[in-house]
């Protein structure tokens, strides 16, 4: 079976800007990234539909730092 997985270095500054991206506790860096450039292909051909993904986006951020208690 072949491992498709992969580690990278980022800066810690990075680490901490993906976990602010985070919607839930057990989201990974991997599900991050990949939301990511799923919105920067959806900005190239429609940008109101990437409009109101970042905008649900943002409202599960908001929704996890509520729970937590980060304001």
């Amino acid at each position: 079976m072949e491992n498709n997985t992969t580690t990278i270095k980022i800066n810690r500054e990075t680490k901490q800007r993906l976990d602010k991206l985070k919607e839930h506790g057990r989201e990974t860096y991997e599900q991050i990234l990949r939301k990511i450039l799923f919105i920067l292909n959806i900005i190239k051909k429609n940008p109101e539909k990437a409009q109101k993904i970042l905008n649900r986006v943002d409202k599960g951020i908001k929704r996890k730092e509520k729970y937590i208690g980060v304001y």
